[in-house]
């Protein structure tokens, strides 16, 4: 990205007085303003709407010009953990010596509900996890997503390597050949009995697998036996595990197709918070009756059954889908199996996440695929730049570290790795962090234009002077996608609005670009066809493609696009939200300077902890500056801070807080509360320091030859100077921010 924009000298305060209608403040004001050295640019953006970013410079240097981001090795971004160290350094805590044992399959993701009790006063346990090919040459080879992470696992157990038909035999490893094979055959006559319309006479055949006297072992089992074959269930007699026929399974396969029964047995299964199921459209009422009288009777003390109409441009026949959900807390009141008493502590494994070029959210959705689970099941500290190299913490629910060891070499080719696996009793939490390490290469300096001085000089001159003054602390543009038609922060105000149908379109809008992305986001625009727009969006957007599965399932409806926006987890939704209020900090901030300069005035906030390095401290920390205290200059101006919007902040008793007001009345605010009970979200808000300073700054200059062709024969050598910068930042501020403040030009 090369940096040639320069920047005008027009005083902050004469472009905001176009935008915002604020009194005339004094001319000492006015003076004590113009004595900072603020300068601006108005950015339009693609969608026409005038927009302020980053406006204010508090140093006086000249800058210079240089070209950020050639590649992602110039920008390399190091996470500082709470102790102060760098997250990329090695750990002795790998726990390679725990070796893969049986019952560490046994806690994998799939198996917190295997022994969910449906049939009411029975204690047959029934668990569809994953299909299976119905004929005996293919009983064995069974290879589903869900599925896949823990066959995997079972392969490592074993030690083995081998072809996929071992791969996926779980049972072959559990039981001997000839249990096996007589498993295979009762399996393969109770499906030729239901296929041949044959009643089974007499009561329920049974097999039984014998006694286990291992616990774990029998709960491997139990989970192996129903992953192989969905129309059978495994009931636990002492030690024994004997298997029947699951009559529920083929009940519902009279009133649905079985591709839908094994879905439904699934999702039952799953049991994941908020989560629908939703059979295929149906028009016939007295059929869909008998479906709700089916769910109901058998698994009404879980889940809960309604109707919904479907898109249909066929108005005179709509279509009518019937979505089954599972009831609040229904598993507090659930009789839990002894295994699941054992193994509800849930496993949490810490690591180190190296990506390359690559957006963070995309890492995560394809580290979920390769591990089963999803998205929300990662957790992590702060959010990190795309193009860059980043190394940060992470920590996945439900994960071993020898099934995250195991994936080493297939994420290798999306550019990630990962290192420092251990485990661990907690996920991560937002803001847990010290800060951030930069080390930066900035190529191609050269003197502003008009600027004669040595260039050695004014960067020197730069870099100690934002060392000494620090730099406005601005959100980085590249919270709010700058540079797109749609900005994060437009999403996330349709969503405080509660529009969830215009959030999903501005989720949805494409860019003038000729690609498979964009082409396929035009389609979903002009047709709104959820399932058409799926078939054209590539794989890797992930995101996208959650968000159409659901749309596709639930509909372009108000209530449609609500369950569409759970498809993201929880930090992804709340990141839009607070992208909005991250820009409304940003214009606050311009508007604060240009009002008062760099004077502490009556009804200030300022905050009363010197040593605050993130966002996360309380209302009882800070302090509504008095009359007194502006004359007797108490506060520095690295003291204020301004509230970052949410329900539970105060605003400046001043000017500013005025502005606050006029802001959200702008924008349709006046009574947000900051929550949105649909999407679950709740945005208390924070305060933020408007001046931050760059720690532990190094530099190097370097010089790079370039050679050029002069004539036949002959070249000559020119040299260009290039900048290594390092230096870390508390956490939430931002590098190019700083940059921009050393370099004096936007990005």
């Amino acid at each position: 990205m090369d940096m040639e924009v320069m920047l005008g000298r027009k005083t902050l305060r004469e472009v905001l007085k176009s935008s915002v209608n604020e009194e005339e403040s004094s001319g000492d004001q006015r003076e004590d303003a113009g004595r900072w050295h603020f300068y601006l640019r108005m950015e339009e953006d693609t969608d026409f709407r005038v927009r302020f970013s980053s406006l204010c410079f508090i140093t006086d240097h000249v800058g210079f010009h240089g070209t950020i981001k050639s590649s992602p090795s110039d920008f390399v971004v190091t996470e500082i953990d709470e102790q102060g160290q760098l997250v990329n350094k090695a750990t002795n805590e790998w726990i390679s010596k725990v070796l893969p044992e049986p019952n560490n399959f046994a806690k994998k993701t799939k198996l917190d509900f295997q022994n969910l009790s449906f049939k009411e006063g029975s204690n047959q346990e029934v668990n569809i996890v994953t299909g299976c090919s119905y004929d005996d040459q293919n009983l064995t080879d069974i290879k589903t997503d869900e599925s896949a992470s823990e066959k995997e696992v079972m392969e490592k157990n074993d030690g083995t390597s081998k072809g996929k038909e071992e791969k996926v035999d779980v049972l072959g490893n559990l039981l001997d050949e000839k249990t096996n094979e007589l498993l295979n055959h009762f399996a393969c006559d109770i499906k030729e009995k239901w296929n041949s319309k044959t009643e089974l006479i007499g009561s329920s055949p049974e097999f039984s697998l014998g006694r286990i006297l291992d616990k774990n072992q029998r709960a491997i089992l139990h989970s192996a036996v129903r992953q192989k074959f969905p129309f059978l269930i495994t009931v636990g007699k002492n030690s024994e595990i004997v298997v029947k026929p699951n009559l529920e399974y083929k009940e519902l396969c009279h009133l649905v197709s079985e591709e839908e029964a094994f879905d439904f047995f699934k999702y039952l299964d799953a049991r994941k918070e908020n989560s629908k199921f939703t059979f295929k459209p149906d028009t016939n009422k007295d059929h869909r009756k008998a479906v709700h009288h089916f769910v109901n009777k058998k698994f009404g003390n879980l889940v809960e059954t309604k109707s919904f109409p479907e898109l249909s441009y066929n108005a005179g026949n709509p279509n009518v889908a019937i979505t089954v959900r599972f009831r609040e807390k229904t598993h507090k009141h659930r009789k839990r199996s002894l295994f699941e008493c054992r193994d509800q502590k849930v496993i949490y494994t810490a690591f180190t996440l190296r990506k390359e070029n690559l957006e963070m959210f995309e890492a995560l959705g394809f580290l979920a695929i390769k591990l089963g689970v999803i998205p929300s099941d990662f957790s992590y500290a702060g959010l990190k730049d795309k193009k860059a190299i980043t190394y940060q913490a992470m920590v996945v629910r439900k994960v071993t570290p020898e099934r995250l060891k195991n994936i080493e070499k297939e994420i290798e080719k999306k550019r990630m790795n990962v290192f420092n696996i251990r485990s661990v009793d907690d996920s991560l939490r937002l803001g847990q962090l010290k800060g951030n390490h930069f080390d930066i290469t900035i190529r191609n300096l050269r003197n502003q234009i008009n600027d004669s001085s040595n260039l050695r000089e004014r960067i020197l001159e730069a870099i100690e002077n934002v060392k000494n003054k620090g730099f406005v602390n601005y959100y980085g543009p590249q919270r709010f996608g700058m540079g797109r038609k749609v900005h994060t922060d437009q999403i996330g105000l349709a969503l405080l609005k509660s529009e969830m149908v215009e959030a999903v379109k501005l989720f949805l809008t494409p860019e003038d670009l000729d690609d498979p992305v964009n082409r396929a986001k035009k389609y979903f625009l002009q047709t709104e066809d959820a399932k058409g727009t799926l078939s054209l969006m590539p794989e890797f957007k992930v995101r996208e493609r959650a968000l159409l599965e659901s749309l596709h399932r639930f509909g372009m409806t108000e209530e449609g696009c609500i369950q569409a926006w759970f498809s993201f987890p929880h930090s992804m939704r709340i990141f839009y939200v607070h992208a909005y209020s991250s820009k409304i900090w940003n214009e606050a901030v311009s508007y604060r300077f240009a009002t008062y300069g760099s004077r502490v005035v009556e009804g200030d906030l300022v905050s009363l902890d010197e040593d605050v390095d993130d966002e996360h401290f309380t209302n009882s920390k800070v302090h509504l500056v008095t009359e007194e205290e502006e004359s007797a200059n108490t506060y520095a101006i690295h003291q204020v801070v301004l509230p970052v919007l949410g329900y539970n902040i105060q605003y400046p008793k001043n000017k500013i807080g005025q502005w606050y007001q006029e802001i959200l009345s702008r924008d349709g605010l006046q009574t947000c509360r900051f929550k949105v009970p649909t999407l679950k979200l709740n945005v208390p808000g924070c305060y933020r320091q408007i001046l931050k300073h760059p720690r532990n700054v190094s530099y190097q200059l370097m010089e790079e030859h370039e050679t050029d062709v002069k004539t036949e024969g002959s070249h000559v050598d020119e040299a260009t100077l290039s900048l290594l910068l390092s230096f870390d930042l508390d956490a939430s501020c931002y590098a190019t921010v700083c940059l921009r403040e050393i370099m004096k030009h936007d990005f």
